[in-house]
C-alpha cells in the first residue's frame, strides 16, 4: 500500500486549529490548540478538540473528539467567553493537565484527564498559598497564553500578552507551581521583555508579544514565543527555566519574511498575521508547529508543520514555509493536489498581514486572493483558492518532478484569462492554460515540460474577473 503523503495544513482543510502545542504521549503526537470557527467573527469560538498521529507518520491524523467545552469552566456557564490557546503537561501523578485562559478574565484555569486525548474536567485555578488567583492580586499582570513544562514536582508556567507601546505589560512571565499543579511556590518573574521595556536587553525588534511555549533539549530551555511583529515565532534560550534567557533568532514566519534564498528578505509570500506554536521531537526529528491564516480574515487559522535542524551550538536556523512540511521531503510529482495546500499566495500589491492586522490587511481590498471553503463551519468541504484576480499567484513547495508533460487545473468563476505555470515566483512560464467563465468546476489542461528535479510550482492568473482554483494535476 502506498503511504499517504503529509501536507500543510496537516489537518483536513475544513478544520481550523491554530496555536498548536505538540506533545508526544504514548508514542503518538497530540496537538492541543484553540479552535477557530470557519467564517467566525472572532478568535477561538469553538470548543477544544484534539487530533493525534503516530510518531512515525505525520500524515495519519486521528480525530480524538471534543476534549473540553467552552461552558466547562465555572466562570463561563453561558459560554460568553472563548477558550484561548491552551497547553498540556503530565503531572507528578501521571495525569494530564490542560492550562488555558478565557478571553475576558486574567486568570489561568486548569482541567485534568487520565488520558491525553480524553474528556478533560475542570480542576481549578492557579492561585497562591492563600487561595487568591494569579492575575487578580494587587500588582499582578493579566495572565494569557499559558505554556507549561513539568520537571519532577515542579511545573513551570509561562504566560503573558504585551501589545506594542503598552507600559502596563512588562513581558513574558514564568511562575513555578507545586505538585498540586495549582499552587504558586515561586512568584512570577519576567523572562522576556515587552517592547516598552526591551532597551539594552538584546531582544530589541523581537520583543515578546504573546504565545510563550517552553521546551527542553539536553540541558537547555527553549522559550518559543510570538514577537511584536506577530507573524514570526522566535526563541530565547537559557540553562535555567526562570532566568537568564538570551534572544536567539526567528524559527518561522507565517509570511516567510526574512528568508532571502529565493526572494528578497523583506518580501512577504502569503498573508501573515499572529502566530503561535512550538517545537517537538518526533520519531527522532525536530519540527516547528505554527499556523497560517485563511478566508481573508484573522479568525480562520490552520496548523502547519516544518522540519527544523539544530546547529552544533544548539541554535535553530529559520525554515521556509512549505506545502510538504509533514511529509519529510518533497511530494510526488504526479497526481492531483488541492489548491488549499498553497504555501504562497499573493498578488502584485504586497501585504504582510491578513484581515484584521496591520495597516490595511488583505480582507480590506478585493484585489487579494484567499483560501476558503464552501458551506458552513464543520461541513467537510475541501478548501480552494478564491478571488484570483489579475496577477494573483498561488505557490506550492516542493515536488519531486520527473517526466511531467501535462498539467491540468480545475477552475470556476467569472473570469476570462490565463493561468501561467512556473517553477519560481518570478520566473518564466513553462506553460499557459486559458480559462473562461463557469459556475461549476471545469477542468483545463496544457502540454508542458516541467524540469526534472525538486521543484516549486506557481500558478499565476492574468486576465479579467476573478477565478477560483480548486486543484491541479501533474501527469
Amino acid at each position: 500500500m502506498v503511504k499517504k503523503q503529509g501536507f500543510n495544513p496537516y489537518l483536513p482543510s475544513w478544520e481550523y486549529i491554530p496555536d498548536g502545542e505538540p506533545h508526544v504521549f504514548e508514542n503518538r503526537v497530540y496537538v492541543y490548540g484553540s479552535h477557530d470557527r470557519f467564517n467566525g467573527h472572532a478568535f477561538c469560538l469553538n470548543d477544544y478538540v484534539c487530533w493525534s498521529a503516530p510518531e512515525e507518520n505525520l500524515a495519519d491524523w486521528r480525530y480524538e473528539g471534543v476534549i473540553y467545552q467552552t461552558t466547562d469552566d465555572p466562570l463561563n456557564p453561558e459560554g460568553s467567553m472563548c477558550l484561548y490557546a491552551p497547553d498540556v503537561t503530565v503531572g507528578p501523578d501521571g495525569r494530564y493537565y490542560l492550562y488555558y485562559v478565557l478571553d475576558k478574565v486574567p486568570v489561568v484555569s486548569v482541567a485534568v484527564c487520565d488520558s491525553p486525548g480524553g474528556r478533560y474536567e475542570f480542576y481549578g485555578y492557579v492561585r497562591d498559598a492563600a487561595g487568591v488567583r494569579l492575575g487578580e492580586r494587587e500588582g499582578d499582570e493579566p495572565q494569557f497564553d499559558p505554556g507549561v513544562l513539568t520537571e519532577g514536582e515542579n511545573t513551570y508556567l509561562y504566560t503573558g500578552f504585551c501589545a506594542f507601546g503598552d507600559l502596563s505589560r512588562h513581558g513574558a512571565m514564568a511562575t513555578v507551581l507545586g505538585p498540586d499543579m495549582l499552587t504558586i511556590i515561586e512568584e512570577p518573574v519576567f523572562v522576556v521583555p515587552s517592547q516598552s521595556y526591551s532597551k539594552g536587553s538584546g531582544f530589541e525588534g523581537y520583543e515578546f508579544f504573546e504565545a510563550p511555549s517552553i521546551r527542553k533539549k539536553g540541558d537547555t530551555y527553549y522559550l518559543i514565543y510570538s514577537s511584536i511583529s506577530m507573524h514570526e515565532l522566535c526563541y530565547a534560550t537559557s540553562k535555567h527555566p526562570t532566568r537568564d534567557f538570551t534572544y536567539q533568532e526567528v524559527i518561522v514566519s507565517n509570511c516567510d519574511l526574512h528568508i532571502d534564498t529565493y526572494k528578497p528578505a523583506d518580501q512577504p509570500m502569503v498573508y501573515g498575521g499572529n502566530n503561535h506554536g512550538s517545537i517537538a521531537q518526533i520519531n527522532g526529528e525536530w519540527y516547528i508547529f505554527y499556523h497560517r491564516h485563511t478566508n481573508g480574515t484573522a479568525f480562520c487559522r490552520q496548523g502547519c508543520i516544518e522540519r527544523i535542524e539544530f546547529r552544533g551550538d544548539g541554535t535553530i536556523p529559520q525554515v521556509e514555509i512549505t506545502s510538504c512540511g509533514p511529509n519529510g521531503g518533497p511530494l510526488e510529482g504526479r497526481g492531483e493536489y488541492s489548491a488549499y495546500l498553497a504555501c504562497h499566495l499573493f498578488c502584485k500589491d504586497q501585504e504582510i498581514y491578513t484581515g484584521g492586522f496591520g495597516r490595511m490587511g488583505a480582507w480590506m481590498d478585493s484585489r487579494f486572493p484567499k483560501i476558503t471553503q464552501d458551506g458552513r463551519d464543520g461541513d467537510e468541504e475541501t478548501g480552494y483558492i478564491a478571488n484570483m484576480t489579475d496577477s494573483a499567484t498561488a505557490g506550492f513547495k516542493y515536488f519531486a518532478c520527473e517526466g511531467i508533460r501535462k498539467v491540468k487545473i480545475k477552475v470556476r468563476g467569472y473570469c476570462q484569462g490565463t493561468f501561467e505555470i512556473k517553477t519560481s515566483w518570478d520566473g518564466p512560464a513553462h506553460g499557459r492554460i486559458p480559462v473562461a467563465f463557469s459556475n461549476v468546476w471545469e477542468e483545463y489542461s496544457t502540454d508542458v515540460a516541467i524540469p526534472d528535479g525538486v521543484q516549486a510550482l506557481y500558478f499565476t492568473y492574468t486576465g479579467h474577473g476573478g477565478a477560483s482554483l480548486a486543484s491541479f494535476t501533474l501527469e
